[in-house]
This record gives structure tokens, C-alpha cells and sequence, in this order.
């Protein structure tokens, strides 16, 4: 199994999943390029933020990565930004996945207001960087309960959004304004999709969500009650099991 995190995280936001699921498969956990062990080097601008700007580049490179470890098929999920990467990998290289699902995240192309949000969060990174903006965009992420409960869990995240450089996230906010409406992908998928959904989930809001579910002929989704962006530490252990269940019914 191959587990895709998000915008502005790194692999380290699977760790209660790679501990629990250690023992059911084998498991490939990488940092995307910018983010975590990836790190940004100032002296390839060019070449690495032509990488970051494009959802198609970084699928290429995931794909590659993967590859260089195992030539067996392999289950793929994505959370959020690592859904639309999810999404690309098995558009161009559907031969290689057992199965995928998008964890918080859509197959659907941003409306044009969505488009406005993330040009308005580049213009903000900009002029005040990455670190200030992800101070402010992360709690969002959680539900609401979870915030107030969760607090230093939500600090712990926050402080490690200290590592991304602002050209970073402003190419990761490209690449998902540019991306395609990949809704094709589910709808001829001839592998089974795992969908998870939060009720309380402001990034994907659930009633977009659902409007996907029903496209691939094998569908699983799960929603968590009173859960936001973040059901990987919101809902861990439920979370965990709907993945080791897909898992089991998949073999």
C-alpha cells in the first residue's frame, strides 16, 4: 500500500496509520517533492518548481519512486492534495494499481470560486510567507470540537509547517487551480475506490463529496461523524479500520 499526504504536511501525518497497519502490508510512505525529506533546494528553482506546478509531473514522479520499489501492483490512497495525485497515477498508469481511494479529497476540477480562494491564499503567501499562512489555514483543517479538545496535537502540526519555503506552496496551490476534472477516472475505474469523507470537513465539504461515490462499479465510502479535514488523527481508529478492512476485501 502507497499513502499520498497533503498540502502542507509531510509522511509524517500517517504515522498512526503506518503503526497500525505495519503488520497487515507492506507499506510505502514518501514525502512529496517540497515537502518533508524532499527538501527544496534553492539552487534547482527551475526545474523543481516545474515539478511542484503540475499535479501530472508530480503523479509522474510518484509513479517513478514507486516503481524503483516494487514492480508488484499495489494499493494507492491519497489524502486531499495526494488524491488529485492519486487521481493521475491511475488515469495514466491504471495497470499498476490492485485498487486507490481519495482520503478527504475530489475528482472533480475547482469551481471558479474555489480557483479565487487558492489565488488569494498565493497572493497572502507571498507577502507574508508560508509559515504565517499555514499558522493560519491549519486549525481550519479540524473540526471545530477536535480544535478545542486537540489544541497542542494541532500546534505540533502547525510548527512543522516551518519547514515549507513559500515558492513551494505557491506551486502546489498551481498545480491544483490547473488540474483537470478527473471524474472519468472513477467512472471507468476497474479497480474498487475507497472514499472517506468528514461531516465536518470545510476543505471537502461532504455534500460535494458524495457526489462522486456512486461513479466507480465497486464504491466504498465511509463518512466520520463530527470530523474535519483530518480523519487520520480526527477519527484515528476508525479511520485505521476502514482501511484495513479495504485492504482485506481487496486480497
Amino acid at each position: 500500500m502507497v499513502l499520498l499526504h497533503g498540502f502542507g504536511e509531510d509522511k509524517s501525518i500517517f504515522n498512526r496509520q503506518v503503526e497500525f497497519l505495519k503488520d497487515h502490508c507492506r507499506l510505502i510512505v514518501p514525502d512529496l517533492p517540497g515537502s518533508g525529506d524532499s527538501v527544496y533546494s534553492s539552487y534547482l528553482v527551475t526545474d523543481e518548481i516545474k515539478l511542484l506546478s503540475s499535479i501530472e509531473r508530480m503523479a509522474d514522479c510518484m509513479a517513478a519512486l514507486i516503481q524503483s520499489i516494487t514492480s508488484e501492483p499495489f494499493i494507492l490512497l491519497g489524502h486531499s492534495m495526494g488524491g488529485y495525485i492519486t487521481l493521475a497515477i491511475a488515469e495514466k498508469y491504471p495497470e499498476r494499481l490492485k485498487a486507490f481511494g481519495l482520503l478527504h479529497s475530489t475528482a472533480f476540477a475547482d469551481s471558479e470560486e474555489k480557483k479565487e480562494n487558492r489565488r488569494k491564499s498565493i497572493s497572502f503567501i507571498q507577502q507574508h510567507g508560508a509559515y504565517p499562512f499555514l499558522q493560519a489555514a491549519i486549525p481550519g483543517l479540524f473540526a471545530e470540537g477536535y480544535q478545542k479538545t486537540n489544541a497542542p496535537e494541532v500546534a505540533v502540526l502547525v510548527q512543522n509547517g516551518i519547514q515549507f519555503a513559500s515558492v513551494v506552496l505557491v506551486a502546489y496551490y498551481e498545480a491544483m487551480i490547473d488540474r483537470p476534472d478527473r471524474t472519468h477516472v472513477l467512472r471507468g475505474s476497474k479497480t474498487p475506490v475507497l472514499f472517506v469523507l468528514g461531516t465536518e470537513d470545510k476543505a471537502a465539504p461532504m455534500k460535494d463529496l458524495l457526489k462522486q461515490v456512486h461513479l466507480p462499479d465497486v464504491s466504498y465510502f465511509h463518512i466520520l461523524k463530527d470530523t474535519g479535514h483530518m480523519g487520520m488523527l480526527e477519527a484515528t481508529q476508525e479511520f485505521n479500520l476502514h482501511i484495513s478492512k479495504f485492504i482485506s476485501d481487496i486480497d
